[in-house]
């Protein structure tokens, strides 16, 4: 994965979407870093050796199907200041039809008709500072290789506000964060997951919160977390990807 050759021949975009372990029942959700047609990084802390070969199931819940394929780990990276901890993960020479199907995942060309209505996003965030930073993100999806995407991005502060919000004009994708005011992000994913009519909700936690929080956020019914600070530019590659696949 860091042979300089096989980067020209498989450019890594960023892209974040959840990885479930077919082999592993009940085990937490992760997320991938960045992907190519060759292989991936998982940002993990499982205890995975260089060597291992295993299923993985990669995806973003009603945004992009899930797809499965087998990986096998070739670089581990501990936690520090260039990032979470994770592996490099590549397909196998023996699995042509994994390496095929990650090359169309990776591909980044948009096809189809533009959606006949905005994609809405609900954030819900009181952070006021970090607010504007995600309204200024979220603003810049604009187009990608020709194609206008109409995003309509909301902000309450608190989770009350999110359900009232949701309740009143359901949203594509929840953007939540877990410590706030009034009602946290924790109560918001019970009620979420609670009413038939919002199981599905794509939601996308981002928090400081920690391994505790992550472990209660995704046991909870959360899709994908992210862990504060927000890489803001993986996070509108990925919606960008996302969006144009829809």
């Amino acid at each position: 994965m860091s042979d300089a050759s096989e980067k020209r021949q498989d450019p890594r975009i960023p892209l974040i979407l959840q990885v479930q372990y077919p082999d592993q029942a009940g085990a937490l959700k992760d997320t991938t870093e960045n992907l190519s047609a060759g292989g991936l990084f998982l940002r993990t802390d499982r205890t995975l050796a260089v060597g291992d070969r295993l299923p993985l199931q990669i995806g973003f819940p009603g945004l992009l199907p899930p797809l499965t394929i087998e990986v096998e780990v070739v670089r581990q990276r501990r936690a520090d200041e260039s990032g979470p901890a994770g592996v490099a993960v590549r397909v196998p020479t023996d699995r042509d039809e994994d390496r095929r199907a990650l090359a169309r995942l990776a591909a980044t060309r948009p096809g189809g008709a533009a959606p006949p209505r905005p994609f809405r996003i609900l954030v819900v965030e009181d952070n006021a500072l970090l607010t504007e930073m995600l309204r200024h993100a979220l603003g810049r999806i604009g187009t990608t290789d020709g194609q206008p995407l109409d995003v309509e991005a909301r902000f309450v502060v608190d989770g009350e506000a999110a359900l009232r919000a949701i309740a009143a004009e359901p949203p594509d994708l929840l953007m939540t964060d877990l410590f706030m005011p009034v009602m946290d992000g924790f109560a918001v994913l019970e009620r979420l997951r609670a009413n038939p009519s919002t199981r599905t909700l794509p939601v996308l936690v981002v928090s400081s919160g920690g391994e505790p929080a992550r472990s209660r956020a995704l046991a909870l019914g959360a899709d994908v977390y992210l862990g504060k600070p927000v890489p803001f530019a993986d996070l509108i590659a990925t919606l960008r990807l996302l969006l144009v696949r829809r």
